[in-house]
């Protein structure tokens, strides 16, 4: 006897909530800064060491990656008003 894969269960109020995650969209094909991972792009950040340490620290305490982290509050500051002219 084989070992076989579980099927996938498509779950429409899953798919839903990811589809409507701000990265979810495709990366123009026209835009290449950074390196292509999936449809997101890989780029070299440097960071103060105070920050960082916030950064973790948030990270730590709310059980993300330090990259959502850092995804999120660049999405927030973007989408919100922080640099609203």
């Amino acid at each position: 006897m084989s070992i076989q894969r579980k099927p996938r269960v498509t779950d429409a109020k899953a798919e839903e909530f990811i589809a409507g995650a701000p990265d979810a969209s495709e990366i123009p094909a026209t835009y290449s800064k950074g390196i292509r991972k999936g449809n997101k792009r890989q780029i070299s950040l440097t960071i103060a060491p105070e920050l960082l340490r916030k950064v973790d620290e948030v990270a730590k305490r709310t059980g993300q990656g330090r990259a959502g982290i850092i995804n999120m509050a660049i999405y927030r500051a973007l989408e919100g008003d922080v640099f609203a002219s």
